[in-house]
């Protein structure tokens, strides 16, 4: 398999259920870890339910790959690649050398070819191990049958038998069942004889040894020669096979008590296993009691019939894929319609309820622990959103919908999002009764209450809302008759004041984000006072960090300070991390333009930490290329390198384009002052492409003044002026004095060296008037270009140099 892997791009095991792909394909990948300097990934497309009349889409087989990547598209500029998922995460893998391993395959087989065939087009150095029960037909694919495991020929010795892999994986798993069960040659016929009839498929196996503790091998062989004596015809091939296992879950089905089975059937209306609660919520009703759901559960995992782990220190009980399809079979039969009718809509409710216990928990001092919570859940609140739009209930899909915007926020899931909320508003003939606990049970989520619920208008209206400030941060508003003043319309249709707080703030810095600064000051600033209002302290927080941020960008220094002390102040008493997080990268940055560097890279520390412990890298990977500019502000040139490669990495890792531009413009400015000026212009030219191809005002200004730079330092005047200019033209788009002041110095130098220095001082003296007029003068460690063009212009200038100085260019 390892050489398989090292020569086709495409390898597909198949075979059929419960013969083990999944774990030889895992084998496999371990084995060849090595191989791949950018990783091995498993993506389970098990978990993604399909209705039995759907397919499967491409872009939501993308989301759940970028969403095992942690590739994020929550970069927040308007220049993130517009377009689908699937293009964003053929852009994320493109550099990298990674395996991917896509398992169960068969429900989704349409979509996942037709990702792979798109994923292996654009991304040269990926390779895909998939499993599935069907090729994936698609060029280039490499297919390999994986068989049973090998069973003792009849009239084998007992040494022999020994040896066959279906006989040891059974006395294994016999063992684990049967603590002090010991296979001997004296058992060994017997167990051979039932790996036989097993097929040697090690799901059948499983299964059997289970048995093991109380009927032995002598009756187990005898009850399983009464189940299987139809199958007895000699053919070895798959559907036979498929078959042998049928008869092995029915067989395990039917020695299962009737509560048993009822938790059993009613488990598999879950897309990717559940937690205890879930567990005691759903399965208790008609035949089992809420108490005796605990117990029930721990004779079925000792059964093999359901695997139970560990996560975030809680118990989540899954079935194995093939268990799972027989287990919904039967909850789908017709003798169990209303059953089915009735879990269905119970189960909808439950993660509505769990979505907003979480949803308030995400603004403070657990929100770690339940974005790990929601992880675990997002396959169960996808398709339970599915199902409350299957079900035709507005309210209920809407209300999930609006509970989970700010996780996909936080996660870095704008797609997911957008794509969740237009189906949300999609939905039609909504039920006006939706009861948020279960028709089986009294209990539900455990936790705070869930926010009051919107009228059906302000529900739309503020998914509207979010859905407009997510669209604008993925930089494609999808509405053709978009204008700036559209977010504020969208706002002002929110007619209940609390319900507009929700994506007020979000909305007001998307737009900010997106170039329409007035309008994005304008809807902050009502938020905020909308918020006081309300007495939410949370939205008033975070009104305050975008507000912090816009006055930044305007050179309001001073007001932006104070308001990001105050941002910071609120979400540090609430415990919000992630707000704790968006202050420390503006007041860092203030302290800064100060010259306080020690104090900066405190704050960019404290952000680094946070955003780390919350997996939040868009953010981490921002905090790294600032240390990385404290360090080149000092002159540690090594550090700088150093830092700013780590934060290129992270970016590139997590899909995040702008976070790449930062570092390695930084890598860039460093290049520069080390006289590599070849280097820094190979980092920067793709960057001045990219921002044009988004007329990104922001960073074609800054680019073009590092190529300025670049230019003058070789001695180039026509280019240096060519390319000043055009800077200086960019960042008067900005409205940004500072980025202006910039362009203004980097002019300065082509000028001097064009033999103009008359203007060359005018240029230098605007700059730095203007500088002063926001109150961010150049400190010392960022005075090396000016304090280096002003030397060589006076030395041509003389007394002259203070009297043009003085005038305006």
């Amino acid at each position: 398999m390892r050489t398989l892997l090292s020569r086709e791009r495409l390898v597909t095991l198949t075979g059929p259920g419960g013969v083990g792909k999944t774990r030889v394909a895992l084998a496999a990948a371990s084995e060849s870890a090595e191989s791949y300097p950018d990783g091995v990934w498993l993506v389970e497309f098990g978990a993604h339910k399909v209705p039995p009349t759907a397919e499967a889409s491409v872009e939501s087989l993308a989301e759940t790959v970028a969403a095992a990547l942690a590739i994020r598209d929550d970069a927040p500029t308007r220049t993130s690649t517009p377009g689908s998922q699937v293009r964003r995460l053929a852009e994320a893998l493109r550099g990298r050398e990674l395996l991917l391993l896509l398992d169960n395959c068969e429900h989704v087989v349409r979509a996942a070819a037709t990702l792979t065939r798109l994923l292996l087009r654009d991304a040269p150095n990926l390779r895909i191990l998939a499993t599935s029960r069907e090729p994936l037909d698609i060029a280039g694919e490499q297919l390999c049958l994986v068989p049973p495991l090998d069973l003792p020929e009849p009239g084998a010795v007992p040494a022999e038998i020994l040896r066959s892999g279906a006989v040891r994986l059974f006395a294994a798993r016999a063992a684990a069942a049967a603590p002090g069960f010991v296979l001997t040659e004296d058992d060994a016929e017997v167990v051979a004889t039932i790996c036989r009839r097993m097929d040697g498929l090690p799901l059948a196996l499983e299964l059997a040894s289970a048995r093991i503790r109380t009927l032995g091998p002598a009756r187990l062989a005898e009850r399983l020669d009464d189940r299987f004596g139809l199958l007895t015809d000699g053919r070895r091939d798959a559907p036979r096979r498929q078959q042998t296992l049928r008869a092995m879950i029915d067989w395990s089905w039917d020695l299962l008590t009737a509560a048993e089975q009822t938790v059993l059937r009613r488990l598999s209306v879950h897309a990717d296993g559940c937690s205890l609660d879930a567990a005691e919520t759903l399965c208790a009703g008609v035949g089992v009691k809420s108490g005796e759901v605990l117990d029930l559960l721990a004779r079925l995992v000792d059964r093999s019939l359901i695997g139970v782990s560990h996560d975030a220190g809680e118990p989540r009980y899954r079935l194995l894929e093939s268990i799972a399809a027989y287990c919904s079979e039967r909850l789908r039969a017709n003798e169990f319609a209303s059953e089915y009718e009735q879990l269905r809509r119970a189960y909808a409710r439950y993660y509505v309820t769990l979505a907003e216990q979480a949803d308030a928990e995400l603004r403070g001092a657990q929100q770690r622990r339940w974005l790990r919570r929601l992880d675990l859940e997002s396959a169960n609140m996808r398709d339970a959103l599915d199902t409350a739009a299957s079900l035709g209930d507005v309210p209920l899909a809407r209300r999930l919908a609006r509970a989970l915007t700010w996780y996909w926020f936080l996660r870095g899931r704008l797609t997911e999002a957008r794509r969740s909320i237009a189906a949300a508003l999609a939905v039609t003939n909504p039920h006006r009764v939706t009861e948020t606990t279960s028709p089986t049970t009294a209990s539900g989520a455990t936790g705070p209450a869930p926010a009051a619920i919107p009228t059906e208008s302000d529900a739309a209206a503020q998914l509207e809302a979010w859905s407009a400030a997510l669209d604008l941060l993925s930089g494609d508003p999808a509405d053709t008759a978009w204008d700036n003043r559209t977010p504020l319309r969208l706002y002002e249709a929110i007619r209940d004041r609390r319900e507009r707080i929700g994506p007020g703030w979000l909305l007001g810095y998307a737009t900010t984000m997106f170039g329409a600064m007035d309008v994005g000051v304008e809807i902050v600033d009502r938020s905020l006072d909308d918020s006081r209002l309300e007495g939410d302290t949370w939205a008033v927080a975070a009104a305050l960090g975008v507000r912090a941020v816009q006055r930044y960008a305007r050179g309001e220094l001073a007001a932006s300070r104070e308001d990001g002390e105050e941002s910071r102040a609120l979400f540090t008493a609430i415990g919000d991390g992630w707000g704790m997080l968006q202050a420390t990268g503006v007041l860092g940055r203030l302290l800064e333009m100060e010259g306080r560097y020690r104090e900066a890279e405190d704050r960019y520390r404290e952000g680094l930490n946070i955003a780390e412990d919350l997996a939040l890298w868009t953010d981490a990977a921002a905090r790294w290329a600032e240390l990385g500019r404290i360090a080149l502000l000092g002159q540690d040139y090594a550090a700088a390198d150093d830092l700013h490669e780590r934060a290129r990495n992270l970016a590139v890792a997590h899909g995040n384009r702008p976070g790449q531009e930062f570092a390695e413009v930084g890598l860039a400015l460093s290049a520069r002052r080390q006289g590599r000026l070849d280097a820094a212009e190979r980092y920067l030219r793709p960057w001045l492409d990219w921002n044009r191809g988004f007329d990104a005002a922001n960073g074609i200004a800054l680019v073009l003044a590092e190529l300025g730079f670049v230019a003058e330092l070789r001695g180039d005047a026509e280019a240096a002026l060519a390319l000043h200019q055009e800077g200086l033209a960019a960042a008067r788009k900005t409205g940004d004095p500072r980025a202006v002041a910039l362009a203004q110095e980097g002019l300065a130098g082509a000028r001097q060296l064009a033999g103009d220095s008359v203007l060359a001082a005018r240029l230098l003296g605007t700059a730095a008037r203007a500088r002063a007029a926001v109150g961010a003068p150049l400190p010392p460690a960022e005075r090396g270009d000016v304090d280096r063009i002003a030397a060589q212009v006076r030395s041509t200038l003389g007394r002259q140099f203070e009297t043009e100085f003085a005038r305006d260019a």
